[in-house]
């Protein structure tokens, strides 16, 4: 198979720990879009913070994209044309908060550039510092979300936020899609709105066959994607039953498991491995 097109998880996948790219990973991309091959980042992050990876990668040259907030916003980074964007309206943050407050978790969102909550809380520093986006504390989350949102996040410890995440999966099925992205992070899109959705508006803009399409991640906000593609890959640090999914288990992040995926099934014939 000829693949045309690498779908990224960014966090704990293309990144290792210090949110660096290895020099590995990075040649084989650079080199994979070099045979013409598309970069998506595929992320939860906001497409803020996702830029300064595909600035380093070079997506504009190449004419590749980014998949933000969950698959919520589909961006052509040479041309920053906005090829998809989904959104939750004012009254679906409302819930989301209500329901926050019945779980006793904490909850935030993005609005333009920052990151809105109410209460100070270590899991909404640690996303302010992944995306370098600064927060902004409001007296009332309801009051201070003025405009729709791609996503909203409840936050908690890892153990409360699993329970959280099976009672409201079903309690909100016909409404909203729920996924953990970290341990700490439950992440709430429009109903419909994966990754694994939005990389089939994209193939289908692109006219790229899904069996030419190579998606690797390791969390479960990554499991439609991983599922949807041709060639499904879980890194190694991935949970089990994410790797129990996909079609090809590579290495960790901190062992180049994606340039090793990208060698073996995109540069075999210009790679010795």
């Amino acid at each position: 198979m000829s693949y045309k097109m690498i779908v990224l998880d960014l966090d704990d996948t293309l990144l290792r720990d210090d949110h660096s790219i290895s020099g590995r990973t990075k040649e084989a991309l650079m080199m994979a879009q070099e045979k013409g091959v598309k970069v998506v980042l595929a992320s939860g992050r906001p497409t803020f913070g996702m830029i300064p990876i595909a600035e380093e990668l070079s997506l504009a040259q190449y004419g590749s994209f980014i998949l933000s907030f969950n698959g919520g916003k589909i961006i052509n980074f040479k041309t920053k044309e906005e090829l998809f964007s989904s959104t939750l309206s004012l009254s679906a943050v409302k819930r989301l908060y209500e329901l926050s407050q019945r779980e006793g978790v904490g909850i935030h969102t993005y609005v333009g550039d920052e990151i809105i909550t109410e209460v100070d809380n270590p899991y909404t520093r640690k996303e302010s510092q992944l995306t370098k986006l600064p927060i902004k504390l409001v007296n009332s989350f309801v009051e201070g979300v003025k405009e729709e949102v791609v996503k909203a996040l409840m936050l908690g410890a890892p153990e409360k936020l699993k329970a959280v995440e099976a009672k409201l999966q079903v309690e909100l099925a016909e409404d909203f899609s729920v996924m953990r992205s970290k341990p700490y992070f439950l992440e709430f899109t429009e109903k419909g709105v994966t990754k694994g959705t939005s990389l089939n508006h994209l193939i289908k803009e692109l006219g790229i066959k899904r069996e030419e399409v190579i998606a690797i991640g390791d969390s479960y906000n990554d499991q439609e994607m991983i599922e949807f593609a041709g060639l499904g890959v879980a890194m190694g640090n991935a949970p089990d039953d994410i790797k129990e999914i996909a079609d090809h288990v590579t290495d960790t992040n901190m062992n180049d498991g994606v340039a090793k995926v990208v060698e073996e099934f995109v540069l075999r014939d210009l790679v010795t491995i």
